[in-house]
């Protein structure tokens, strides 16, 4: 009679992500040359605020008028040789998925998302990385589109629902150019906001 197996520990889910997953043209969710193309960067880092090299960040987002996207194109493959071909550059899918460099670095350009119902414009990120059992969720919120952290009651649910500090790790910062800085911190006392779906 054989003694049943005990559970092992969970496996992490990475770093091999980061090299099947990542596709050519898969950072570029916005059509090339498109006017309301906005671009959004960051880091990924540890508790203790070093980077991450082996990340790797999905992005979902609604187009300019808050409308989800229903379009394929994202990702390609040659009918002759089965390789990736990338995007079509031309159809917005709303889908954006991207590695981090050796500093944990990562970009995106992306249409500046519109509001769907209560909430703020926001683009939804799913994060995978070394140590994770489990891919965690975020959001980033635009700042020139989300409630200010020190300003009017919150119409959006979850900005309205969390303390000013909290908050503030869910809202990018503007720079010059259309372009807005948001870091993802692991863990530490400046933790990015990470959602829970049941």
């Amino acid at each position: 009679m054989s003694t049943p197996a005990l559970p092992t520990p969970s496996h992490t889910v990475g770093p091999f992500y980061g090299y099947a997953l990542p596709f050519p043209g898969g950072p570029d969710a916005a059509p090339h040359a498109h006017p309301d193309t906005i671009t959004v960067h960051g880091r990924v880092l540890d508790g203790a605020g070093a980077p991450v090299p082996d990340a790797l960040l999905e992005f979902w987002g609604p187009d300019g008028s808050g409308q989800l996207p229903s379009v394929g194109g994202s990702l390609r493959r040659d009918p002759v040789t089965g390789g990736f071909l990338g995007r079509n550059g031309v159809d917005f899918t709303g889908f954006a998925r991207v590695a981090t460099d050796a500093d944990g670095h990562w970009a995106i350009r992306t249409l500046r998302p519109g509001a769907r119902g209560p909430h703020a414009p926001y683009l939804s990120v799913c994060v995978f990385a070394r140590g994770l059992t489990h891919h965690l969720f975020t959001r980033v919120y635009v700042p020139d589109e989300a409630p200010s952290v020190e300003g009017a009651p919150l119409s959006d649910p979850l900005l309205g629902s969390l303390p000013p500090e909290r908050r503030a790790t869910l809202l990018a910062t503007a720079e010059p150019h259309a372009t807005y800085r948001f870091d993802v911190r692991l863990q530490g006392p400046d933790e990015t906001v990470f959602l829970e779906f049941t």
